[in-house]
């Protein structure tokens, strides 16, 4: 599996679907409006993210895969919006076709003082025109000797139709390319020829009009899909129940999650979509492809947001016994684009930072009562040199790797970051943090950074300390035999 994943960046694979833009307008509420009983929003902030099939792409080109999209876009702003976003990321956009009185599919999601208070559709479900389905389908004709497989993601908005899906599975079949769908709505016959589908539990209880609630009613709903579009090979995804594989001729092959903690599953599904398609285009088994994918969603829905993930992530994930830092772990240079996604969705920020050579219940106690005091905890630890520099020679105990490794494993931590004494402001400057956490045996004042903390809107907390314990302390003891 690492080798496959080694190879990723050699996979070229089309992408064709939705594609859409995902916007975030955050705001304050403070009165309500003089013209109707509604709030007033001022806005403070928006953000632009791609949407639809455009994040099955953020998802292959942060694996390091070469990309083709193809979808229909409208003329106006927003088409040439979404085109500038793909050429960004380093896509192939000749697929993506423009069609004029056509609106670009825009979802705005309207978050003010922490709620989520509407949403604002732009969009149309009709079908593409005559001249904008021949335009695509050459372009998928022409394209596909040229790729390794084809992932259709389809959001229901009138690209994806009977007669789209026939002509790319006859161009598909007659290059031996894989076609991979994540389906939408209630009749799967319009994928026949696919070569796997990839509903959820939600989506596969609707198309096979059952509920699934165990195994048996989870084999009917997969038999009765499979009948339905025609298909050999059905993955339904279950959440905290972890996937099911249906092959024609095979027992179901079923495996757990890889999650230990869920923040937010957005996106979790193109995250699946995107491996699978990468590990079967470079001739993994069924199976293998299934359990990257499974271990990539584990790591995505313990991230905040429809954050992408790194083939530094999905080794480490795969690797037991393997030397990269977990997925907690984030460079400082990462920690911007992390930070930004938090905040767009109004999760409060606490930051605690020290050495923590040789963690102790004092420890433990301090990262419990830092994450009450917000939604997403990053523990900062001085790099080695740091810590020699303030614990004299001996110190650390142990190394950064190690204390990543130690600090990953508390459910309270959701991030780690190593950073170096000197870089303290490029830290903060990074985090922006709500609340700056340190122990009682501070005092505020002579918190390291308060001061710019304050400036930036947030505060210092000092966690009570009720036991007389230090790494320190604990070091002497043991050097003397005590």
């Amino acid at each position: 599996m690492r080798d496959i994943i080694q190879r990723f960046r050699d996979c070229r694979l089309l992408v064709i679907g939705d594609l859409m833009i995902d916007e975030y307008v955050w705001g304050d509420v403070d009165r309500i409006s003089p013209e109707a009983p509604v709030q007033v929003v001022s806005v403070v902030r928006e953000d632009l993210t791609l949407g639809g099939a455009g994040n099955v792409v953020n998802n292959l080109r942060a694996l390091g895969a070469q990309v083709a999209v193809a979808g229909v876009v409208g003329t106006a702003a927003d088409g040439e919006r979404l085109i500038a976003m793909f050429t960004h990321l380093d896509a192939d956009c000749r697929g993506v076709i423009q069609e004029a009185e056509r609106p670009t599919t825009r979802k705005t999601r309207i978050i003010a003082s922490n709620q989520h208070v509407l949403r604002v559709d732009r969009e149309t479900k009709r079908d593409i025109s005559e001249t904008s389905f021949e335009r695509l389908v050459s372009f998928v004709e022409d394209i596909m000797p040229e790729i390794e497989a084809v992932l259709v993601s389809d959001y229901n908005k009138g690209l994806v139709t009977r007669d789209l899906m026939e002509r790319i599975t006859a161009a598909a079949r007659q290059n031996g390319k894989f076609v991979i769908v994540d389906p939408k709505g209630l009749d799967y016959s319009k994928y026949q020829g696919a070569t796997l589908l990839t509903p959820n539990r939600k989506e596969a209880s609707l198309a096979a009009g059952i509920d699934i609630v165990d195994s048996d009613s989870l084999a009917e709903a997969a038999r009765r899909i499979m009948a339905a579009a025609g298909c050999a090979n059905l993955l339904i995804t279950l959440g905290k129940d972890g996937m099911a594989l249906f092959e024609s001729g095979h027992p179901v092959y079923q495996i757990a999650t890889r999650a230990r903690q869920v923040y937010d599953v957005s996106g979790a599904g193109d995250t699946v979509l995107s491996v699978l398609g990468l590990a079967l285009g470079l001739g993994a088994s069924f199976q293998d492809s299934i359990v990257m994918a499974n271990a990539a969603a584990g790591i995505v829905v313990g991230k905040v947001g429809t954050a992408p993930v790194g083939i530094d992530e999905l080794t480490s994930a795969l690797t037991s016994t393997g030397r990269r830092f977990p997925s907690k772990h984030h460079p400082l240079e990462e920690l911007s684009a992390l930070v930004s996604d938090l905040k767009r969705r109004n999760k409060k920020i606490v930051l605690t930072n020290g050495c923590f050579d040789l963690l102790h219940a004092g420890h433990v106690q301090l990262f419990a009562a830092a994450k009450e005091l917000g939604d997403f905890l990053i523990v900062a630890i001085d790099d080695d040199a740091s810590v020699r520099a303030l614990k004299g020679n001996g110190r650390p105990v142990i190394g950064a790797a190690e204390r990543i490794r130690i600090l990953s494993a508390l459910d309270s931590v959701d991030a780690v970051v190593v950073f170096a004494s000197d870089e303290l402001e490029t830290l903060l400057e990074a985090v922006q943090p709500d609340v700056l956490v340190k122990g009682s045996n501070y005092q505020s004042a002579q918190v390291r950074g308060g001061d710019l903390v304050a400036r930036q809107g947030g505060r210092v907390a000092l966690i009570p300390i009720s036991e007389a314990i230090s790494s320190s302390q604990i070091i002497r003891t043991i050097k003397n035999g005590q």
